[in-house]
């Protein structure tokens, strides 16, 4: 009976997820159908989530637990602070895995892609399902390198709570701030954890200065470190005046001992202890109401007496409120202080209810979930991951994509476990699904039960907000929020080995651009060739090695290049007219528009239209104009890059009975483009935010270099022993910078690079540029 159960076994060492999808979900219901509630059924790692001692639950009670034992977090840090050695320790720890995974072995669960365990990068965000002391969390491992900021995007616009990981010898880095910004942007309650104490020049005191300084948040110290770097060997519960020390003998981390602090064994660490939890007590205090009002009318006399539970109960508030951020440390590779972060992001993180999101509401009981990931398997085609919001989703069931305006099916419902998955019968709101059928869903698009759910959804919308006399359309809040995809700022020429294999890498780059939205894939119409768009060098590199691994296809890449932008500094008129016969029908269009430079940065034309235009003649044509508009300002006069911030105003319009729409958008794209040839003209480059890590010695090397490369160098901070080097550079003299560096520092440094803006070039380097282009040098 029990080896039934344990087919379902989700380690990825073991078991192939096909056989796991075939066998588990009707191998499970026939178990439970046999078992009987008295049979004692042993802690064992391939059981199910939820099967904890002798609690023998129903299929419908472990795949879908209480709302409230429902955790939806995520894991976010810079490039390398130990997010997939923590996610790998909690695996573990909560039974899922039965040895410990490591990065530099290239065994880790939610790294499973080919690239990731050469490289020892996170590339695409994993998620994993377990269960810890009765709770169901949903943990996604984010990236932390600066190309696939996306990924933390989208992953972070489904999450209830986020764990932020710090490396305690270099506490907040580079970009660290940005996943900081976009958890902020989400409104995303957190929880620190400095890892890493156990590293060389760790440092409890300068992490938690770090975080209030540079991110401008309140840290509450829940846990303070028992010794630093070699000295490290467990941590003191600052809530409940225990000390936690790890078993030296143990390999694995899981023996460890609570002891109570005493005033006999250790006085010291019990003075410093009681100081912390008093300080924790008024911080607390100063940022709960009701918090305080208990401990002046009770506890005023002694903080002492105040159980720790109140404590908890506070902070967790004050989390959810994101006032605050509690602060635990440890070690993720020498397994310590990984169970009391399990234990905090059970009780300080919220569950799906305790957040609100107002659009809930229009919806009630109905279906409402939004696709924020696609990958794509070889087998059974597409798989959507899916956060609900509401409703409940089931297999062979009929979904309407409200983006898409679409109807679908959903062939199968699977539980997300890194590569593995399991099969199951339903899922209900506050959960995070894996679907498969949906040939249409991509990422962002808002799923609902039916169309009429949708429309009924907007009505309630809209009575909502004529009761309320707001401005805003209030029907438009039935579409979720997807995420914002940054422009690209590399690009190259992608060619397959062969013209027959042309169709080939167009299917492919298809598929990866449905799973992966920041990149994009253009043809260019003077060449014929196949434009690849990226966020940098590394995101470039591996969409090519993928498309060699995945679809068996040998690429060719030309030369990377900057995506530049173009702009114009004054404004101009131009006229222009199109007359075409075909066969009895004659098609002619004129326009005069007028194109200037806009004040406000803007990627897209800003486009408006001369009172002299009839409303009707605008009602008729408007879509064929703006199509027009935004072909002309997609290529530019002086490199064929997109031209930005640019204002264009029609200002005349004729167009003779009988024209085509595609006719008027011929006209008024020609039209534009000679308007924007006829004026001056500036090329734009990417400027990004750079922040350099160096040791003292090299510091002069790596600053000469960057004086080179036309860098700004806006201040050099001190973090331990290293200089910190932040500043401006411009793309196209950053590249290849990652070889340059290790050359100059012996291979100690280290280097972050953001897109800052978009700057217009000085005309000594724009007349170097065109007339590289033009191959004049």
């Amino acid at each position: 009976m029990l080896s039934n159960l344990r087919i379902c076994a989700v380690s990825h060492q073991t078991i192939s997820s096909v056989h796991i999808n075939n066998i588990c979900c009707y191998k499970v219901r026939a178990s439970l159908k046999r078992l009987k509630p008295h049979v004692p059924l042993g802690r064992n790692y391939s059981s199910l989530p939820g099967l904890i001692g002798n609690d023998i639950k129903s299929l419908h009670s472990i795949i879908n637990p209480p709302i409230a034992k429902i955790r939806n977090i995520g894991i976010m840090a810079h490039i390398d602070a130990g997010k997939t050695t923590t996610t790998e320790r909690i695996l573990y720890y909560s039974g899922y895995t039965r040895s410990l995974g490591d990065v530099d072995d290239g065994d880790t669960v939610t790294d499973f892609m080919a690239q990731e365990r050469e490289r020892g990068i996170t590339i695409q965000s994993a998620a994993v399902t377990f269960d810890w002391k009765g709770y169901r969390v949903n943990l996604i491992d984010t990236p932390g390198h600066v190309d696939f900021t996306l990924e933390v995007e989208r992953c972070l616009r489904v999450l209830d709570g986020a764990v932020a990981i710090f490396d305690a010898s270099a506490g907040v880095e580079a970009q660290t701030l940005t996943v900081w910004r976009q958890a902020d942007k989400h409104n995303i309650p957190r929880i620190c954890f400095l890892n890493k104490m156990d590293k060389t020049g760790a440092s409890f005191k300068y992490a938690v200065e770090s975080i209030r300084e540079k991110l401008k948040a309140k840290p509450l110290l829940l846990q303070l470190p028992i010794g630093e770097a070699k000295t490290f060997k467990g941590v003191v519960d600052v809530v409940t005046k225990e000390k936690l020390l790890w078993n030296s003998n143990s390999n694995d981390g899981k023996d460890f001992e609570r002891k109570p602090l005493l005033e006999m064994s250790d006085p010291e660490l019990l003075k410093e202890t009681t100081e912390a939890r008093n300080a924790l007590i008024e911080q607390v205090a100063d940022l709960d109401d009701e918090f305080a009002d208990l401990v002046l009318e009770e506890f005023s006399e002694n903080f002492d007496l105040l159980p720790a539970e109140k404590l908890q109960t506070a902070i967790h508030r004050v989390t959810l409120a994101q006032t605050a951020v509690p602060v635990l440390c440890g070690s993720a590779l020498k397994n310590k202080g990984i169970q009391p972060l399990l234990d905090a992001v059970t009780v300080y993180l919220p569950s799906p209810e305790e957040r609100n999101y107002e659009f809930l509401q229009w919806y009630k009981d109905d279906l409402c979930a939004l696709a924020f990931k696609v990958l794509h398997d070889k087998q059974r085609g597409p798989l959507v991951f899916m956060r609900i919001y509401s409703g409940t989703i089931k297999p062979q069931l009929a979904i309407h994509n409200v983006n898409g305006n679409c109807t679908e099916r959903i062939s199968r419902l699977l539980l997300p476990f890194a590569d593995q998955h399991v099969e199951i019968p339903s899922l209900t709101a506050g959960n995070i699904a894996l679907t498969v059928g949906l040939k249409h869903t991509a990422t962002g698009d808002t799923i609902v039960s039916s169309k009429s759910s949708a429309l009924a959804a907007a009505r309630r919308a809209e009575r909502e907000g004529e009761k309320k006399h707001r401005q805003n359309n209030e029907a438009e809040r039935v579409l979720l929020a997807g995420v914002e995809i940054p422009e690209p700022v590399f690009f190259c020429t992608i060619e397959p080995p062969s013209v027959s294999k042309q169709p080939d890498l167009e299917h492919a780059l298809k598929c990866l651009q449905r799973e992966d939205p920041s990149l994009k894939v253009r043809l260019d119409p003077d060449s014929g060739q196949t434009v690849l768009c990226g966020m940098g060098e590394l995101h470039i590199e591996i969409i090519h090695d993928r498309i060699k691994r995945e679809y068996g296809l040998e690429t060719y890449l030309g030369p990377l290049q900057v995506a530049y932008r173009e702009t114009i500094l004054n404004s101009v008129r131009a006229t222009d007219t199109l007359d075409r016969t075909l066969g009895d029908k004659r098609h002619l269009v004129t326009v005069e528009v007028e194109a200037r430079p806009t004040e406000t940065s803007s990627v897209t034309p800003v486009i408006e239209y001369a009172e002299s235009i009839s409303e009707g003649l605008l009602k008729v044509s408007k879509e064929a104009i703006e199509s027009g508009i935004h072909s002309a300002c997609l290529q530019g006069p002086l490199l064929g890059s997109p031209v930005q911030d640019v204002a264009i105003t029609v200002y005349s319009l004729t167009i003779h009975p009988g024209t085509s729409t595609t006719m008027i958008s011929a006209c008024v794209s020609r039209c534009v483009q000679k308007a924007l040839k006829k004026a001056d003209k500036q090329v734009l480059e990417p400027l990004m935010n750079l922040e350099v890590t160096v040791a003292r010695d090299y510091l002069s090397p790596v600053l000469a270099d960057l004086a080179q490369r036309r860098g700004n160098i806006q201040e050099i901070q001190t973090r331990q022993d290293n200089k910190v080097v932040i500043g401006f550079v411009p793309l196209a003299d950053i590249m290849g910078y990652s070889t340059v560096l290790r050359t100059l520092t012996s291979g100690s440094a280290t280097f972050a690079l953001e897109l800052s803006t978009y700057q217009a070039m000085n005309s000594q380097d724009q007349n170097t540029l065109l007339n590289r282009r033009s191959g004049l040098t």
